[in-house]
Formats: C-alpha cells, sequence, structure tokens
C-alpha cells in the first residue's frame, strides 16, 4: 500500500517524487534528503515559485534533511540585491527557514573557473570565436545535425591561452566563449556543445567588477548542486533535456557526488501570466503598480492582497506534483484562500456604496451599543461593540424604489432585519429631483426586535449590513478581480497577451464606510466584510487611522456564474 503523507490539508497519498525520496531513504541510500531551492535573482517570484518552494523546502521538513536556499547568480547585468532579500523574504513568509544553509552560485566562481580549465585539460571544453548568431546556425535542426566550428580541434594548450585571456579582460564581450565539447550530432540539440563561459562586463551585486567572464546556467547549477551535496535536484518538465548536461559535466569531471535530477510539470494557471519577462512588462509599461501590485500573482502581490501563507501551502498540496503539464483555474487559488479565511478572518461590516437610512421613530441623540460576534462558528473570537444611532448607512444596492417581488431587502413598506440590531420598515425615501438618485431612506423600528427577533414570531426574509452615520470610519476600499479577461491571455503568439487585460481589475472605491473599531486596524489584518467578501489592510497605502482596505476575494466565486452565462 502507498504510504500516505500527513499535510496541512489532512492524510494524501505520495506523489512520485515523494516515492521516490522514500524509497532512497529506505534503501539506505540518502537517510536525510538535501534538497534546494535555486531562484535566480533577475526579478520577484510567483505563485509558480511557491509551488517549487513548498516541494523542496517541504520535502525536507517531511524526511528530516534540509533544504538550501541557493541564488543562481550568474547573469550580473538582470540580477540586484532587491531581488535577493524580495525572494528572502517571500521564502520566510511562507513558513520556510533555510536556516544557516544560504548560498550563492557567486561564492563558487573560482571553483567553477577551476573545473573549466580542468575541462579543457582533458580536452572536453574548447575556446570559439563564432559570434552567438553564428553558433546558432552551426548548430543544427532536429533533423539535421550541427557542424563542426572552426575552432572545435585548437589545441590544449591554445585553450587555456585564450581562456585565461578572456579571464584577463584581454577580449570584447560577445567575440569568444567556452563550449563544451559533446558531440555536434547529438539528438539532444542542447549537447551540440553547449556555451559554458561568456565574456559579460558588468558588475555583479556580490563579486563587484572582479570577473568579467561568468559561467552559464547549465554549467554552474549541476556542479553548484554538487558542491553542496545535494541528493535530489528537483525542476521543472522544461529542464528536461538539460539533464543530458547535467549529468555529462558531473561524469565528464568524476565529481566526488552526483545528484539526480528529477523533472515535475510546472504550475500553468488560468486568468495570468507566469512567464518574468511578460510580468516586467506589465510593471514597466505601468498596466500594475508594481511586483506587489496585489492584482500580481507573484508571492508579494499575493501578500499584500492578503493572501495567507498557509492558504498557498494548501494551494500546492492540493493541485499536487505530476509529471504531465495541466491547467489549473484561478478558482482553486481563490477558494484556497477562502477556506483558510472562513476559518480565521473576524466578520465586521461594511458599506462599500453608502445610502443614509433614518429611523423617524429613533429617540434623537440616543446611542446605542449593540453586541456583534466576530465569528458566528468561532466564540473563541470574542464579540465587540458596535454603535447603534437614528442615521446609519447600508448598502445602495440592499434598497429599491420598486422592488420586485422576490427582492427581500428594503423597500417600501418592507420590513427588513439589521444584523445584530432592529427590524425596521421603510416609510419613504427622498429623492434628487434631476438625477433620480435616491439619496435618504426613511425607516421605523420596532423597539422590540433589538437584536432582530420579533415576539411575535413573525418572519422576515432579509436581513442586512449596516454603520451608524456618525460614528463610521470613511476609508477607501480597492476592490480587486483578475487581472485578464480571457483564461489563456498568452495562448496566441501573434497577439499582444496586454490586449486581455481586465480594464475593471481594479475599482477603487472612495468614501466608504465601516465599523470605527477598524481605524485601529494594522496593516495586513484580514477581515470579513459580512456579504461583501474578504479584505486585508493594504501594507502599502494605509495610514495611521486612515486605512485602505484590499478586497482578497468574494465570498463566493462570481466567475463561475460568469462563465456559465447566470
Amino acid at each position: 500500500m502507498m504510504k500516505e503523507l500527513e499535510t496541512d490539508s489532512g492524510a494524501k497519498p505520495l506523489d512520485f517524487i515523494r516515492q521516490i525520496i522514500a524509497q532512497d531513504q529506505k534503501d539506505g541510500k540518502h537517510p536525510a534528503p538535501t534538497t534546494r531551492f535555486p531562484p535566480e535573482p533577475n526579478g520577484f517570484l510567483h505563485i509558480g515559485h511557491a509551488k517549487s518552494i513548498c516541494l523542496n523546502f517541504g520535502i525536507a521538513r517531511e524526511y528530516g534533511g534540509r533544504c538550501h536556499l541557493r541564488f543562481d547568480d550568474t547573469n550580473p547585468s538582470k540580477e540586484e540585491t532587491k531581488y535577493v532579500d524580495s525572494i528572502k523574504a517571500d521564502v520566510q513568509w511562507l513558513g520556510f527557514n533555510w536556516q544557516e544553509h544560504l548560498y550563492f552560485a557567486s561564492d563558487y566562481f573560482d571553483r567553477l573557473y577551476e573545473f573549466a580549465e580542468q575541462l579543457i585539460r582533458i580536452n572536453k571544453a574548447y575556446v570559439c570565436d563564432l559570434s552567438a548568431d553564428e553558433i546558432r546556425r552551426h548548430r543544427g535542426t532536429l533533423t539535421e545535425a550541427g557542424t563542426d566550428s572552426p575552432n572545435r580541434d585548437r589545441s590544449i594548450e591554445e585553450n587555456l591561452a585564450l581562456f585565461r585571456r578572456m579571464r584577463d579582460g584581454d577580449f570584447p564581450d560577445g567575440s569568444r566563449v567556452l563550449r563544451a565539447k559533446i558531440d555536434m550530432a547529438s539528438p539532444v540539440i542542447l549537447m551540440r556543445d553547449p556555451v559554458l563561459y561568456r565574456i559579460l562586463r558588468a558588475d555583479h551585486h556580490r563579486t563587484g567588477n572582479k570577473w568579467c567572464i561568468y559561467p552559464m546556467y547549465d554549467f554552474t547549477h549541476c556542479l553548484s548542486d554538487m558542491l553542496e551535496n545535494i541528493t535530489h535536484s528537483l525542476c521543472t518538465l522544461e529542464f528536461q533535456d538539460n539533464r543530458s548536461l547535467y549529468d555529462w559535466v558531473l561524469e565528464t569531471l568524476e565529481t566526488p557526488c552526483h545528484p539526480r535530477q528529477i523533472e515535475f510539470a510546472r504550475l500553468n494557471m488560468t486568468y495570468t501570466v507566469m512567464s518574468k519577462r511578460k510580468l516586467l512588462q506589465l510593471v514597466e509599461e505601468g498596466f500594475v503598480e508594481g511586483w506587489d501590485d496585489p492584482r500580481m500573482l507573484t508571492i508579494s502581490g499575493l501578500r499584500r492582497r492578503g493572501y495567507t501563507p498557509k492558504s498557498i501551502r494548501s494551494f500546492c498540496e492540493q493541485i499536487g506534483i505530476g509529471k504531465k503539464e495541466s491547467w489549473i483555474d484561478m478558482s482553486v487559488l481563490e477558494n484556497a484562500v477562502r477556506e483558510d479565511l472562513n476559518e480565521t478572518a473576524p466578520r465586521v461590516m461594511g458599506v462599500l456604496d453608502p445610502l443614509k437610512v433614518i429611523i423617524d421613530n429613533y429617540p434623537e441623540g440616543l446611542v446605542e451599543e449593540l453586541v456583534a460576534q466576530n465569528h458566528p462558528q468561532k466564540p473563541e473570537l470574542g464579540i465587540r461593540s458596535v454603535p447603534f444611532s437614528r442615521e446609519l448607512y447600508i448598502e445602495r444596492d440592499d434598497f429599491m424604489a420598486e422592488p420586485p417581488r422576490k427582492f427581500f431587502r428594503l423597500g417600501p413598506g418592507r420590513e427588513v432585519r439589521l444584523r445584530y440590531g432592529y427590524l425596521i420598515t421603510c416609510v419613504s425615501f427622498d429623492q434628487d429631483e434631476s438625477s433620480g438618485m435616491v439619496t435618504a431612506v426613511h425607516c421605523t423600528y420596532d423597539p422590540d426586535t433589538k437584536g432582530g427577533n420579533a415576539p411575535d414570531g413573525r418572519k422576515v426574509k432579509g436581513t442586512i449590513h449596516w454603520v451608524s452615520a456618525p460614528h463610521a470610519l470613511s476609508c477607501t476600499v480597492n476592490l480587486y478581480d483578475r487581472l485578464f479577461t480571457v483564461e489563456h491571455p498568452d495562448a496566441d503568439k501573434d497577439v499582444d497577451f496586454k490586449v486581455h487585460i481586465n480594464r475593471d481589475s481594479r475599482i477603487k472605491k472612495e468614501n466608504c464606510m465601516v465599523e470605527p473599531s477598524l481605524a485601529g486596524a494594522e496593516p495586513a489584518t484580514r477581515l470579513q466584510f459580512e456579504r461583501q467578501g474578504y479584505f486585508s489592510v493594504d501594507s502599502a497605502q494605509s495610514l495611521p487611522g486612515k486605512p485602505v482596505f484590499n478586497r482578497i476575494v468574494t465570498l463566493r466565486d462570481s466567475w463561475a456564474k460568469i462563465e456559465k452565462g447566470a
């Protein structure tokens, strides 16, 4: 019987990678696995990286091993310290800790250079003078073998001398590269003498201008894994062909440690793009307000929007680890945060489109403190006091001057229940003469119905939320939605993916009204606005006493209704 794994969401069968790990542990091959999460510090992490983080750190935690955080920083022209800092913050926020095992590929630049010279000495690498375009043309096609570089048969001595001159800065950028000498007829095009080093004059965020040559990712990655004694090198399917080069480098150099590379399917999600290049376009062209824009599925964007670490871990557990590419609907991620917040988020009342209600028979100047539950199923979350007065705000959608028969909210002659308050009946309403817009609703209340129950047992179907007008806190609310209007915005390569941007992905609402207690809400506080959705206090825009709220997710999947034509 297949072993089951205990996760945040309970026991589940082992995926194929954990089966390998468990078998290696059982066989004594790797009693304590060592994995690594190896991001390039050239952008912010997104939800796809979260899947890899949860996998690598999760395996280390589950099997008594360790997981390294290693920055594969081999391209200084695109890498910055701010990306390093953001990645570290994201990993920690998700609930994982690398402890003392923080590494950089740049830590190994001296060793990597020595390995490159070793390949030259055994005639397995050579300096090539072809340009990048010429190398591509010489590489051949899937049906035709490549053509040898005219420099392929240089002597070992000449290659060593040229490579050292490359290191010493004697040649301009792009004029020469170091290539592995493998097989220009290999069925795996990547193995047709791939580039191992290139000349690149750019200050590195850690080594400064010490180097003007930098190792390529494929050469660096396998050797970094080896130097750190990684046991299982887990990567996504697009690196499947790279495994041939990964193994070739380690086998050719006869390294003492040879990690096993295992590929799994990357995360593909609807209504978004997962390419760092395209995410960078959205930022640089002003379609979003930065990498942490709450519409972005970067981890920093999800954090600012109000997603919880547990919800993202639960999402990653739910989608699982497979060998075949598939698409995950955005609703799966949204449901994960709904499920978490339904259990943990305190309830409050907030009115996003205020309409004033005047209770004509309520004593002027009287203010009652009504008792409200912070969570209907969680008494341990306690209660709070909510002020009630003669003038209230309700949601404009909760009133209709000419309501249809099945409209169970407020209308002329209709009675509704105020949440935690009284039963009220509409007796009249005021309108603006020019626009016809309703400006105020006049009601009467039944003083014997405090708490919302009628002593005579009469049934009232509608219950609406409200806030006391004199006490309400005016605030700004951002109603965030999906950033794209179509499931696969970058599916058509002939169409700019940005034409599918949802112009209503953020609706900024000013002068919303919420309970006065929220004036002291701390940044990142998560709440449920009753009947509205889940919201969090924006960590970037809020000021003391002036919170800005971001909608995390609606109470229900409204997009499912849209797609079904409901």
